[in-house]
């Protein structure tokens, strides 16, 4: 029999449409409940921050859970709108017991989520989210002994201004290059990287024009963002006046960027050029990358040329972490622009530290970045999503396992499939990567319709 299985987390917190079970009214103070009951049980005093992107649904949101952990005997100090890296930042380096991020990352806006922290800056690991969730779904069998007779709490927004400053500062104490040459057109998403990267571009002196940088609670990763790095892509090739291109998600946990002629780079393109980087400064510990299952081929290979091993980790930042503790590695990432470097005090992806470490690299090197990897040819790669009844294992489903074993096969080492579940969504991901773009296309296909057939909604 195996391990029991969070219901309520997946890769990245709670997820969920903000209004609708688990991120009801209710919900979201039980939650907060439940959080404040682990904490006061494996701490003395506990003191929690707790930040949030630019959601219309955030600002309840937070304040729910705040109420929920105030409720439990849990001291609570709110960022406001700030990043999620900036939360991670502030419960490590404030001796926070836990941070707290309302949000839900790259997802529409009427969607929400929560994550938590532990003190030291990380995610929790599995083990302890389940024990929350037991906590919270123990609560939910009798809401009205909890309940919070209509008690309220002061707004977590505008939150404390000191704590975003102190984040903003760290970062910009990171930079040790002159960055002032740089000409860079950056998409906020509508997101929480309004709230600190104006502030921090300027401190740094970097010539930014800032795109999507006005939210109204209902335009985060609206046609913009990680999702739609073109926005920003599209003006580079247009306008010709600019240097680099940086996108970042609705709460700035990871980027993309785009070279001066508007190609698109993805995460794989940054550790290549923060791999190199990082091993001839001599801080890639072991001359190892941490990179996931999606990853392309291409990286691997330009890695191997380059004296550099990768590893591949289960999709997710928290797991690409988890490997880089168990091996040591000080550098990881995902091919969607999560990048961790654990060169410094960096404790999981920021899309604001990627940002300017990509920028001290171009100004170190004297090279622009397309020619920083000029060398990584990408394999054609195409992800299709397909919507599913239930997460059953593929290997318990034996058309699906023949159709997929059966493209492995025919690839025969010169393409890779990698096929799994969301850990958010109820979607089946079906990646392919082959030579030939025809044969990539037809082998996931074959892969998408046989999911489809046997377990599609």
């Amino acid at each position: 029999m195996g391990s029991p299985t969070r219901q309520l987390f997946g890769t990245d917190g709670i997820r969920g449409i903000a209004g609708e079970f688990p991120l009801t009214v209710e919900s979201t103070y039980l939650i907060g409940r439940a959080l404040g009951h682990d904490l006061i049980r494996t701490a003395t005093n506990p003191r929690v921050v707790i930040g949030q992107d630019t959601r219309e649904s955030s600002a309840w949101i937070a304040d729910r859970v705040m109420l929920g952990l105030t409720s439990a005997g849990v001291e609570t100090h709110s960022a406001g709108v700030i990043t999620t890296p900036g939360v991670a930042y502030l419960a490590r380096s404030r001796k926070y017991t836990a941070g707290v991020v309302i949000s839900a990352s790259h997802n529409p806006w009427t969607d929400n989520g929560i994550k938590v922290f532990s003190g030291n800056g990380f995610k929790l690991p599995d083990s302890h989210e389940l024990a929350i969730e037991q906590e919270i779904f123990g609560l939910l069998k009798n809401p009205q002994k909890h309940a919070d007779g209509g008690s309220t709490l002061a707004s977590s927004l505008p939150g404390e201004a000191p704590l975003r400053r102190a984040y903003i500062e760290w970062l910009a104490a990171n930079v040790h290059a002159d960055l002032s040459r740089l000409r860079v057109l950056v998409d906020c998403a509508n997101g929480a990287a309004t709230a600190e990267a104006p502030e921090l571009f300027r401190t740094c002196g970097i010539q930014a024009t800032f795109l999507n940088a006005a939210p109204d609670g209902g335009n985060i990763n609206e046609n913009c963002g990680a999702l739609h790095p073109e926005m920003v892509a599209r003006p580079l090739t247009e306008r010709g006046q600019f240097d680099l291109g940086v996108t970042f998600d609705g709460d700035a946990d990871r980027a993309l960027f785009s070279d001066a002629a508007g190609r698109v780079v993805d995460g794989d393109g940054v550790l290549l050029l923060a791999a190199r980087d990082m091993k001839s400064r001599g801080v890639l510990k072991g001359s190892t990358v941490v990179a996931t299952t999606m990853s392309n081929m291409g990286l691997e290979i330009a890695l191997r040329n380059s004296g550099v091993q990768m590893v591949r980790a289960n999709v997710g930042d928290k797991y690409v972490l988890e490997e880089m503790l168990k091996s040591g590695a000080t550098l990881g990432g995902e091919q969607s622009g999560h990048v961790i470097f654990r060169d410094g005090e960096a404790t999981t992806g920021d899309g604001l530290l990627t940002a300017l470490r990509v920028m001290e690299i171009m100004v170190r090197s004297g090279k622009t970045l397309a020619e920083l990897i000029a060398d990584l040819k990408v394999f054609p790669q195409t992800i299709q999503n397909v919507r599913v009844r239930e997460k059953v294992p593929f290997a318990q489903v034996p058309d699906i396992q023949r159709v997929i074993t059966s493209a492995q096969r025919e690839l025969d080492g010169n393409g890779r499939v990698v096929v799994r579940y969301s850990g958010t969504e109820a979607l089946a991901r079906v990646m392919v990567e082959a030579e030939s773009e025809k044969k990539m296309l037809s082998l996931a296909q074959e892969i998408t319709g046989a999911i489809k057939r046997a377990l599609g909604a």
